[in-house]
C-alpha cells in the first residue's frame, strides 16, 4: 500500500508552497533518474525514514484565480477517495472562509485521517489567530510558515504517524503490471481481451474502491498481476479536469507495480496528460512499455509505424530506450505480445551486472573516452559497482565526483544500454569519492 498524501484547500492558501518545501529534500534523489521530468504537482517526500507521495491537488485546477465552487468539492471528492492521508490546508491572514467551511464539511465525513495546517504563520500575533480554526471540527491546528518552513517538523511528525516504513524489498512472486493512461484509451478493453471476458472486471479481486483492480493472469505460460485503472468513472461534465483525474487515479497502481504499460491513443499521439504519467511511472523507478492502441483506425502506408515511432520516442526523450508496441484491442491485434514485452522488461529491471564484468567491460569505455577535465584536473573514474537495489543502480568511485557533468552522466547511461539489455527500465548513477 502506498503512502499517499493530497493537500486540499482553497485556492490560494500556499498549497503549491507547502508542496515545494515538502518534496525539496526528496528530490535530489528521485530526479537522479535518467529522463525524470520534473512534475509540478507530484513528488515524492521522505521524513523520518518514511516515504511518501504527495499530490498538489490545486495544481491541476484550471483557472485557479477564479475557481468555482463546484470544481473544488470535486477536487476534494477525489483527494478524499485516492489518499491515504488529506493535508488540508487554510490561511491564517483570511481567517475561516465558506469554502473552508465547505470542505471542512467534506473532510469530516471522510474516513480517512485529516491534518489541518493554518499557512502564513509567520509573526507570534498570527499563532493566537490561528486558534480560530479549531471551529472546523478537525482537531488540532499546525501552525506553518510554508515559504520558511517553519512548523513543518510537527505537521509531517503527525502526517507520517500511521504511514508504513520500508522494508527491504523481497522478490516478487509475480509480476505486477499496472495498465495506465488517460480516460478512454482502450485499458480495461485490454484487460478484458486478456481475460477472454466482454464486461468490466469489477470485482476479479476484493478490494477497496480506491484500489486498483488486481486480477490474476495465468494462461500461455504467463503468471502475472494484471494492475487495472479502469474503474475510472465517466466525467459528467466536459469542464471537469481529466488531466487531474487520470493522473490521480494512475498513482496507486503504479506504485503498487513493477511494470506500468503506458497506453495512448493512436488518433491523439503522445499528450501532455501522457507525460505526467511518464513522470510518475520515472519517479517511482518502474519498467515501461509504451503501448499505442487503435492502430487500426490509422491509413497506414510502408513508413507509417517506424514514422511514428520515431515521433513517440521523440517526445518521450531523453527516455528513449523504451519498447513501443502498436495494437489493436478492438481487432485483437498484438494482444499477447504486450505481455511478452512486459515480461522482458520486468527480467531488465531485475538484471545484476557482476563486478567484475562491469568493470572489465565499461572502464576501457571510458579510459577511451574521459569525463571533460576541470580546470586542469583529470576527473577519473576508478571503479564501478551495481548495488543491489529494486532499480537499477550503478556506483561509480571516482577522485572528483562532483565535477562529473551531465552529459557524461548520458554517455555512461548509453553505455550500460549498450551493453547489456535494459530496456524500458530507469537506470540510477551515483558518483562517489575514491
Amino acid at each position: 500500500m502506498g503512502n499517499i498524501v493530497a493537500i486540499v484547500g482553497r485556492p490560494n492558501v500556499g498549497k503549491s508552497t507547502l508542496f515545494n518545501r515538502l518534496i525539496e529534500s526528496k528530490a535530489a534523489i528521485t530526479d537522479n533518474v535518467a529522463g525524470t521530468t520534473r512534475d509540478r504537482h507530484y513528488g515524492k517526500a521522505e521524513w523520518n525514514g518514511v516515504v511518501f507521495s504527495v499530490i498538489d491537488t490545486g495544481g491541476y485546477i484550471t483557472g485557479s484565480d477564479d475557481v468555482f465552487e463546484s470544481e473544488i468539492r470535486r477536487q476534494v471528492d477525489l483527494a478524499v477517495e485516492e489518499a491515504d492521508s488529506i493535508l488540508f490546508l487554510v490561511d491564517v491572514h483570511h481567517g475561516i472562509t465558506g469554502m473552508d467551511e465547505t470542505i471542512a464539511k467534506m473532510l469530516r465525513k471522510a474516513k480517512k485521517p485529516v491534518v489541518l495546517a493554518a499557512n502564513k504563520v509567520d509573526e507570534h500575533k498570527y499563532q493566537y489567530a490561528s486558534a480560530e480554526f479549531y471551529g472546523l471540527g478537525l482537531g488540532e491546528v499546525f501552525c506553518i510558515a510554508a515559504q520558511s518552513g517553519a512548523g513543518t517538523g510537527d505537521l509531517l511528525d503527525e502526517l507520517v504517524k500511521g504511514f508504513t516504513k520500508p522494508t527491504a524489498e523481497e522478490e516478487p512472486d509475480v509480476p505486477k503490471f499496472a495498465i495506465v493512461g488517460k480516460p478512454n484509451v482502450g485499458k480495461s478493453s485490454l484487460v478484458n481481451a486478456l481475460l477472454g471476458r466482454e464486461q468490466n472486471i469489477v470485482t476479479a479481486v476484493a478490494g477497496t474502491t480506491r484500489d486498483p483492480i488486481n486480477t490474476r493472469w495465468n494462461v500461455f505460460g504467463f503468471d502475472v498481476m494484471l494492475l487495472d485503472t479502469a474503474g475510472i468513472r465517466k466525467r459528467s461534465k466536459v469542464n471537469e479536469d481529466i488531466e487531474f483525474y487520470s493522473v490521480i487515479r494512475s498513482i496507486r497502481a503504479i506504485e503498487e507495480s513493477d511494470v506500468c504499460f503506458l497506453m495512448i491513443d493512436a488518433q491523439d499521439g503522445v499528450q501532455q496528460q501522457d507525460l505526467h504519467i511518464l513522470s510518475i511511472i520515472q519517479k517511482n523507478g518502474k519498467g515501461l512499455v509504451v503501448l499505442v492502441n487503435k492502430w487500426d483506425l490509422i491509413e497506414k502506408d510502408t513508413n507509417t509505424m517506424k514514422a511514428f515511432e520515431a515521433e513517440v520516442k521523440h517526445r518521450l526523450e531523453p527516455f528513449t530506450d523504451v519498447p513501443v508496441l502498436f495494437t489493436s484491442v478492438v481487432e485483437k491485434q498484438r494482444i499477447l505480445k504486450t505481455m511478452e514485452l512486459g515480461m522482458k522488461v520486468f527480467e531488465d529491471r531485475k538484471r545484476r551486472i557482476p563486478t567484475r564484468k562491469l568493470n572489465d567491460l565499461l572502464l576501457p569505455m571510458i579510459e577511451r573516452q574521459p569525463p571533460p577535465m576541470y580546470k586542469a584536473k583529470q576527473v577519473s573514474i576508478k571503479f564501478i559497482s551495481q548495488i543491489p537495489t529494486p532499480v537499477p543502480t550503478f556506483v561509480f568511485y571516482c577522485n572528483l565526483p562532483q565535477y562529473i557533468k551531465p552529459s557524461y552522466e548520458r554517455f555512461l547511461e548509453n553505455r550500460l544500454r549498450e551493453l547489456f539489455s535494459f530496456t524500458g527500465v530507469p537506470i540510477r548513477l551515483y558518483f562517489r569519492k575514491k
